[in-house]
């Protein structure tokens, strides 16, 4: 665990791949001791370490584990809320799975908001940055939800930075569109699907995690002192259309 005071420590949860370490390599590169999480041992075991970078197992869903990781860590600065799950196939349609999805994506990133606040905001300049989705503008039909906690994902993100900014907190959403991650590899894999996924963007191409990192280290810096309550989609103009 990182306990220098000459760096900013930014805690990263489900940042032990995809996306969340995409946004571990890019804050590394912006000076910070960074702590990334999986939800299982193999997760953490498998992260490529380096200097000022530590990997810890966390479950958002529990609430002592959540308080136990924010205690561990001397400062907090940087909070990144990247940890996240999606059921395929129609499985949220079961109530059970439901709220399972809805306490990992939404009420996870308001139990990490929450420990963490003190301690972002005794650093004097603490960010918050939570994963929102493009389905937090349109329907999931497959993933109500998946599609409900990312539309609340924005909601909140509005909330908390209206009620934390005496604080000195700011608090804001990024919207990633298809990004080329261990998630999406079965959507990559099937021509057509990609096909389809990649005549919409008009950029057209799949992002890549660091397309990700960069916006989050931008909004994590002093450049962007005057946002908060912002969500930012990164999808190369998918949701544009």
């Amino acid at each position: 665990m990182p306990t220098s005071t000459d760096h900013k420590v930014a805690l990263i949860t489900g940042g032990a791949r995809g996306i969340g370490y995409g946004i571990a390599e890019a804050l590394l590169g912006a000076g910070y001791h960074v702590i990334v999480t999986g939800l299982t041992d193999e997760e953490v075991e498998v992260v490529p370490l380096r200097d000022h970078l530590s990997a810890m197992r966390l479950d958002v869903k529990d609430d002592h584990a959540v308080i136990d990781i924010i205690s561990k860590c001397e400062r907090v600065d940087t909070l990144i809320n990247c940890a996240g799950i999606i059921l395929r196939g129609g499985a949220e349609y079961d109530i059970t799975s439901f709220q399972k999805v809805m306490d990992v994506n939404l009420t996870g990133t308001m139990r990490m908001c929450l420990a963490a606040r003190k301690k972002l905001a005794a650093s004097g300049h603490g960010v918050i940055i939570n994963t929102a989705s493009m389905l937090s503008f349109f329907g999931g039909p497959l993933t109500p939800a998946y599609a409900a906690s990312k539309g609340a994902i924005v909601q909140l993100t509005k909330s908390l930075a209206v009620a934390w900014a005496d604080d000195g907190i700011r608090v804001n959403a990024i919207a990633p569109g298809w990004i080329e991650t261990e998630l999406t590899r079965g959507a990559r894999e099937d021509t057509m699907r990609s096909q389809n996924i990649l005549s919409r963007t008009p950029m057209k191409r799949w992002g890549q995690p660091a397309d990700i990192g960069g916006v989050v280290a931008h909004l994590c810096s002093d450049e962007a002192k005057f946002i908060t309550g912002a969500v930012i989609p990164i999808d190369g103009g998918y949701s544009a259309q």
